[in-house]
């Protein structure tokens, strides 16, 4: 799999990535996705970004210290921090003269032949004229996603609507180990694979941070549902400098998941 000749890629930024520990939104970390988003658009690469941190923000601004359990305060939340999530994004994109544009989705959106063409439509337009999508789960009218989704699958879907050429999932993990490095010693890290081999889902295991909803597992099953059209995923850390740039550039960062 050649990352380099990735026309269409869609980047999912997992919340631990683009918060600070969960309270509120870290502009520097957002202004850097900025930056990378600026270059390749530079190169002729089109970017969707599918962004998480919309629940963590609204809570930082309703002073909320701990995730609520009720989904109507979740729905809440994820309103109130959509407004700061499209702020940051905005600002951050604006300093490189980039445009960007707030799509929300639910996985009933894409389920309908109607609004999935219509979402389509929208998207491939958005990626004609240079602009940025920045997606996210639509919390407020959806809540089985907030129990128990996650945006890695989001991220497949739109990966298999506007048929990209890659699925870049970047978490705070370096990738995909054989078993959880954090429990594990003798854990390595699998650099390629297969989308959709069993044996990768076993590996997984459930992996996820306090922060995230996803986990490895989730990523595993994205990259399943990502080669379906045909589209190579990587999961790789989000800490790794310049990760997106070099990945473009060739190197082999994190694991790749090839579609067969």
């Amino acid at each position: 799999m050649n990352t380099q000749k990735a026309k269409r890629i869609v980047v999912k930024v997992g919340s631990s990535l683009v918060t600070n520990n969960g309270a509120g939104l870290d502009h520097a970390a957002i202004a850097l996705w900025a930056e990378q988003m600026a270059a390749l658009l530079g190169a002729g690469h089109q970017v969707l970004m599918v962004s998480s941190g919309a629940i963590a923000e609204g809570m930082q601004r309703l002073g909320w210290t701990k995730r609520p359990q009720e989904i109507h305060q979740l729905q809440a939340a994820a309103a109130v921090g959509q407004m700061g999530l499209v702020q940051v994004y905005e600002s951050c994109f604006a300093r490189f003269n980039l445009r960007s544009a707030q799509v929300l989705l639910t996985n009933a959106d894409l389920a309908n032949a109607e609004r999935n063409a219509n979402a389509k439509a929208t998207l491939d337009t958005l990626l004609k004229l240079g602009v940025v999508p920045i997606i996210n789960e639509n919390d407020t009218v959806v809540t089985d996603e907030i129990k128990f989704g996650d945006n890695d699958s989001l991220a497949a879907l739109v990966t298999n609507l506007i048929h990209a050429d890659l699925l870049v999932i970047l978490t705070d993990q370096g990738g995909l180990f054989t078993a959880d490095p954090r429990q594990d010693t003798s854990a390595t890290l699998l650099s390629d694979a297969l989308a959709g081999d069993p044996l990768l889902e076993k590996m997984a295991g459930g992996a996820a941070s306090e922060l995230s909803k996803g986990g490895m597992l989730t990523k595993v099953l994205a990259a399943k549902v990502a080669a379906k059209t045909g589209a190579a995923t990587v999961i790789a850390s989000g800490r790794e400098p310049n990760v997106l740039i070099r990945l473009m550039d060739g190197e082999k960062i994190g694991t790749r998941l090839a579609a067969s």
